[in-house]
């Protein structure tokens, strides 16, 4: 690991004051939850406990080595430096949205509130978050590769995921498209393809692997329980993808063949859309950000060569 020159605290807006941005006021967002029966009590005690995280995180961090705080809206403008250890402080999908903006730069995922967050990448608490930083100005922290997916048009614009890529409609609707895979294609209608990382295959695509497995079930043609995470999990820096095919139909134009199995390096999913206007790629969930994937655009999707690194205890893996 390359000495540390500056630390890089990525933050985010917590529910509440998302709210109060929406709705200009912290009176007007308790009454609109108020008004739909949400108790507004939650709401302040989340944001009570991420401000003490951050804040509590913050003291812990060595005077000596200059950092700054840096909310997560302003990622796509900032220039990290190589010789940035990079903090976030959030839920998991605030890690999967920093790692995108990285290139070799570590990251030190904190949990700012194990009661209510996963914590699947941030598995550090608070209260050892000095400690851990102090051994990366060290050199002295393992840092675990995770492997990331891109998507790559025909035009030159790319794309990456740390956990998901989504390839379909850009609302509900039907997708339609050719794809490619390991010397077969066939056109599908469906309601998209999503490919799921090491980092990623335990959430999203296990949740269209339980659906799939429960309506298999009530036909009679399936296992007794349906495939859990061991047998999905990849591990982070995998070299393969896992890829599912979203409720595809058949008819007289559209196949069902190709709808699931894994990408290994080297492999890739080749589609083409025949969306006339509502086709898009986005991933890790922000459909905000996402690339137009229209009638005619034709995408690469595999393994990406970069990848993001995370602080890691020993056992992790």
């Amino acid at each position: 690991m390359a000495e540390i020159e500056k630390i890089v605290v990525v933050t985010k807006r917590t529910p509440l004051e998302d709210l109060v941005l929406r709705l200009n006021s912290t009176a007007q967002a308790r009454f609109y939850l108020e008004q739909n029966q949400v108790p507004f009590a939650e709401y302040e005690r989340a944001d009570a406990q991420y401000h003490r995280a951050v804040g509590a995180l913050i003291e812990q961090l060595p005077r000596s080595v200059k950092h700054v705080r840096l909310e997560r809206e302003l990622l796509p403008s900032f220039q990290f430096g190589p010789r940035d250890l990079v903090v976030a402080i959030g839920p998991d999908g605030l890690v999967v949205n920093v790692a995108k903006y990285l290139d070799e730069q570590p990251i030190l995922a904190v949990n700012p509130d194990p009661a209510r967050v996963d914590g699947v990448l941030t598995r550090f608490a608070v209260a050892e978050a000095g400690a851990w930083v102090e051994r990366a100005l060290r050199g002295q922290a393992r840092v675990a590769p995770v492997a990331m997916a891109k998507a790559e048009l025909n035009d030159g614009q790319t794309l990456y995921a740390v956990n998901d890529l989504f390839i379909g409609p850009r609302s509900h609707g039907s997708a339609r498209y050719q794809i490619a895979h390991a010397g077969r294609s066939e056109q599908q209608s469906s309601s998209g393809v999503i490919v799921s990382t090491g980092a990623g295959c335990t959430g999203w695509l296990r949740s269209v692997v339980t659906g799939a497995w429960h309506v298999a079930r009530h036909f009679g043609g399936s296992p007794e329980q349906p495939p859990g995470p061991d047998q999905l999990a990849l591990g982070w820096g995998a070299e393969r993808l896992w890829f599912a095919v979203r409720e595809p139909f058949i008819s007289k134009t559209s196949q069902a063949t190709i709808v699931f199995g894994q990408l290994a390096r080297g492999q890739e999913l080749l589609i083409t859309s025949h969306m006339p206007d509502h086709g898009v790629i986005f991933s890790d969930g922000i459909e905000s950000d996402y690339l137009a994937f229209s009638s005619g655009a034709v995408a690469r999707v595999g393994l990406a060569d970069r990848r993001a690194h995370l602080i890691a205890r020993e056992e992790q893996r």
